[in-house]
């Protein structure tokens, strides 16, 4: 089946890297304006020039998702460039390193306003736009393998993503005679930016030996899964938490 994402625009957060850098790329191959949204500037101009190097139409939107005061601007500037957003791809994440007892309430904060708060801000202007509208969309938001087991040493992380995907179901429970589906893609490791440094050293090997797989996935692992959530294929599929983890959590 062909994922054609032509006429629909896409809005993914944490865009100047990673996973949100890479779902952009693809979600432009399949034929959707994208807009870009983070917090480097300079970041995005380069995942922009890159999309519009291979043909496809993008717009740099600066965004720190646990500003709520952006939210709204930045939505309204998406859309005035590329018109109404009707995919959103909740993206940005990040994750403290620590024992929980060692952990501050600061660190904490942060962890939960970019990972839960920001995509529930996000979430709910995107929902009450479409349905003014009167238009269906897609919610894509990107948990985690965390969301529903125990990653020793990023606890807070964990329970970001175990939020994201109650969430999901939430939304979607409430937006399905809107015709907005809402779904989250839950990744295992990945290698990226982040992390390569840790699995280049002696316990990330070791880490990486007791996957059932003794590999880590790679970002294209995801693709599949992610214009699947995008496209019209997906007419039935809302409130998913769908796994894909190369079986890491086996």
């Amino acid at each position: 089946m062909q994922f054609d994402l032509t006429g629909h625009t896409a809005f993914v957060t944490g865009a100047t890297s990673g996973l949100g850098r890479h779902f952009a790329k693809v979600l432009s191959r399949a034929g959707a304006t994208v807009a870009l949204a983070g917090r480097r500037a300079d970041r995005l101009d380069a995942v922009k020039r890159e999309i519009e190097k291979s043909g496809g139409r993008a717009a740099a939107v600066v965004l720190d998702v646990t500003d709520e005061t952006r939210i709204s601007p930045a939505l309204d500037e998406a859309e005035a460039a590329l018109g109404p957003v009707d995919i959103l791809v909740n993206n940005a994440g990040l994750s403290v390193l620590g024992l929980s007892a060692e952990i501050s309430a600061s660190e904490f904060d942060k962890v939960i306003g970019t990972n839960l708060r920001g995509p529930f801000l996000l979430a709910t202007e995107v929902g009450r736009r479409l349905i003014a509208a009167k238009r269906e969309g897609r919610i894509i938001n990107v948990a985690s393998i965390g969301s529903f087991r125990v990653l020793p040493g990023v606890t807070p992380y964990c329970i970001s993503k175990a939020g994201l995907a109650m969430m999901t179901q939430c939304l979607a429970r409430e937006w399905a005679r809107k015709g907005i589906n809402v779904n989250a893609i839950c990744p295992g490791f990945i290698e990226t930016e982040l992390n390569d440094e840790w699995f280049a050293s002696e316990k990330g090997k070791k880490q990486i030996d007791g996957f059932p797989r003794k590999r880590l996935a790679k970002e294209s692992d995801l693709d599949g899964m992610l214009l699947l959530l995008a496209s019209d294929a997906s007419r039935t599929i809302t409130g998913s938490l769908l796994t894909v983890d190369d079986g890491q959590s086996l």
